[in-house]
C-alpha cells in the first residue's frame, strides 16, 4: 500500500509512480516509501545551504554544489586544497566556509563512543545478490556505506552479478529495507538492458519499471569516469534516500588503457586513489552500497615463489586498501561459479557456490 506524502521531504521521495509487479503482490520500493531507518538518515542529508545562517554567501554555496559538494557531511570530506581549486573561491572565501562548517558542527568532541557508531550503523542495509548461499556468505548481501569489489577472470560472473544486483536492489528486503534506484557506470560496454528483463521476470517484477529505475552512464576515459562522481553525488542529493546502489563495471579497465608503462604508474595510482576515495565518501555520505568489478593479471614473480595461482587483481594496494570487502570469483563446473571472501573487516574467509542462469545469479544445483 503506497504512502501519501505529507511533507516536502516525503514528496521528494515519492517523485515516481508506484510500480506493481505482474504476478506477485510485491511492490517495487523504487520510489522509496518512507521507512524508520530513512527517518534516522536525516543527519546524512544536511544541505550546504544551511551554512548561509553562518555567513556564507549563497553564490559560493552554489559553486560547491556545481562540483558535487551538496551536503555538510560531503563538505567535511573535502580538503582545503581542493576547495581552493574551485573556480571563484578565493583563499579568504575557503577559510570563511571552513569556519562556518566548524560553527555548524558545534563545539562537541570529534570522538564518539563505539555504542554511538553501532547505533548509526543500524541505518546500513544489505542488498540481496539473487543467491541465498552468496547472501549468507556476505552476512545478508552487499552492504551499504561500503565498497564491495568482485574480481576474477573473464566468464566468472562479474557482469552477471552486476546485472542481477541492478534488479534485486529495487526489491524490498530484510530489516525494513525499502529498495531503491540504481546508478550503473559502464566502462567496458558490457551493460545490456535486455539482460535485466529475464531477471525481472524471475522475481515477478514489471520489466519496464525495472529498466526505468536504472540510471546508466557510459565512460570512455578514466578522466570522464572520475568526473562522473560529481554527477552521481548531485543525483543522490536531488533524491535523498531513493538511490541505493552504485555499480562501476569495471573500475580499472580505463585506467589500464589510459596509463601505460612504469613511467605512468605513479600518476595512474594517484588518480585511482582519488577515484576510490570519492566512491567511499559517496557511500558514507548518502548511505548507498558501492559495487565494483575488477580485472585480473598474471604475476610473473609468482612462479618463482611456487604460488599455486599466479593471477592477481590489478590496481595494487590502492584498490586493496580502499575496498571494504573483496570477493574472488572463479569458474566452477558448467555454469557454476565459486565466490570467496578474499578480504573483509567483519566476515570470515569462506566460499560459496552459485550458478549463472537466465534469471541472473542463483543458487547452484547439486
Amino acid at each position: 500500500m503506497s504512502k501519501t506524502a505529507t511533507t516536502p521531504r516525503e514528496k521528494s521521495k515519492l517523485v515516481t509512480k508506484t510500480v506493481t509487479p505482474q504476478q506477485a503482490n510485491v511492490s517495487l520500493a523504487t520510489n522509496a516509501s518512507i521507512s524508520q531507518d530513512e527517518e534516522a538518515d536525516d543527519g546524512l542529508f544536511v544541505d550546504v545551504d544551511s551554512l548561509q545562517s553562518f555567513g556564507v554567501n549563497a553564490a559560493d554555496l552554489k559553486k560547491l554544489k556545481a562540483v558535487g559538494i551538496c551536503t555538510v557531511k560531503g563538505l567535511k570530506m573535502v580538503t582545503k586544497k581542493k576547495l581552493s581549486k574551485i573556480k571563484g573561491l578565493s583563499d579568504a572565501k575557503v577559510d570563511k566556509i571552513r569556519e562556518a562548517l566548524l560553527q555548524s558542527c558545534g563545539n562537541g568532541s570529534v570522538f564518539c563512543t563505539a555504542l554511538d557508531v553501532a547505533v548509526k550503523r543500524k541505518n546500513c542495509f544489505h542488498i540481496a545478490t539473487g543467491s541465498q548461499e552468496v547472501d549468507k556468505l556476505l552476512g545478508g548481501g552487499i552492504n551499504s556505506m561500503a565498497i564491495t569489489e568482485a574480481f576474477g577472470e573473464f566468464r566468472t560472473g562479474k557482469t552477471q552479478l552486476s546485472h542481477t544486483l541492478a534488479v534485486t536492489t529495487q526489491m524490498p528486503g530484510a530489516n525494513n529495507y525499502s529498495g531503491g534506484k540504481v546508478v550503473y557506470i559502464d566502462t567496458e560496454n558490457t551493460f545490456r538492458p535486455d539482460r535485466l528483463r529475464p531477471i525481472a521476470q524471475r522475481f515477478n517484477l514489471d520489466e519496464e519499471a525495472v529498466l526505468e529505475n536504472v540510471f546508466y552512464a557510459r565512460a570512455f576515459t578514466s578522466d570522464e569516469q572520475i568526473g562522473m562522481m560529481d554527477h552521481v553525488a548531485a543525483l543522490f542529493y536531488q533524491e535523498p534516500g531513493v538511490f541505493k546502489l552504485l555499480i562501476v563495471d569495471s573500475i580499472m579497465a580505463l585506467f589500464r588503457v589510459d596509463y601505460s608503462g612504469r613511467g605512468e604508474l605513479a600518476d595512474r595510482q594517484q588518480h585511482l586513489a582519488q577515484m576510490m576515495s570519492r566512491l567511499q565518501k559517496i557511500s558514507e555520505e548518502y548511505n548507498v552500497a558501492v559495487f565494483i568489478t575488477n580485472q585480473m593479471t598474471s604475476d610473473p614473480g609468482a612462479t618463482m615463489s611456487f604460488v599455486s595461482d599466479p593471477k592477481k587483481p590489478i590496481g595494487g594496494n590502492i584498490i586493496a586498501h580502499a575496498s571494504t570487502t573483496r570477493l574472488s570469483l572463479r569458474k566452477g563446473r558448467g555454469e557454476n561459479r565459486v565466490v570467496k571472501i578474499y578480504d573483509s573487516p567483519d566476515m570470515p574467509e569462506s566460499e560459496a557456490t552459485f550458478a549463472i542462469t537466465s534469471g541472473g545469479i542463483n543458487d547452484a544445483k547439486d
